[in-house]
């Protein structure tokens, strides 16, 4: 079964940076496409961007856009969400999954999300 695990969460004040990695077990990341999302309390778990395998092309939620990034870095096996001036409206659990779109992810494709909590 694939393993993603995210990691890098954690309190950080508002206008602040944080770092989140996304690790696989037991495959290469670089040959799928991979999703960041993200639910908050009470609210349903939303697409924040993705990066794709095939043209490497990237999206971003109009939320997050000019604020984060998200790349791969190959040597590691990674894919990251840089993610700065954040706001406390991003406070959420960040999951990263084999995918874009949340509709088409199958349950054993997802990690097991690291909180992200931006507060004073």
């Amino acid at each position: 079964q694939v393993r993603l695990v995210e990691s890098g969460g954690g309190l950080v004040q508002p206008g602040g940076s944080l770092r989140l990695s996304c690790s696989p077990s037991g495959f290469t990341m670089d040959f799928y496409t991979v999703g960041w999302f993200r639910q908050a309390p009470g609210k349903e778990r939303e697409g924040v961007s993705c990066i794709r395998s095939g043209d490497g092309s990237t999206t971003y939620a109009d939320s997050v856009k000019g604020r984060f990034t998200i790349g791969r870095d190959i040597a590691k096996n990674t894919v990251y969400l840089r993610m700065r001036s954040l706001k406390p409206e991003d406070t959420a659990v960040y999951y990263c999954a084999l995918g874009c779109d949340i509709r088409y992810i199958d349950n054993d494709w997802w990690g097991q999300g690291t909180q992200v909590t931006v507060s004073s």
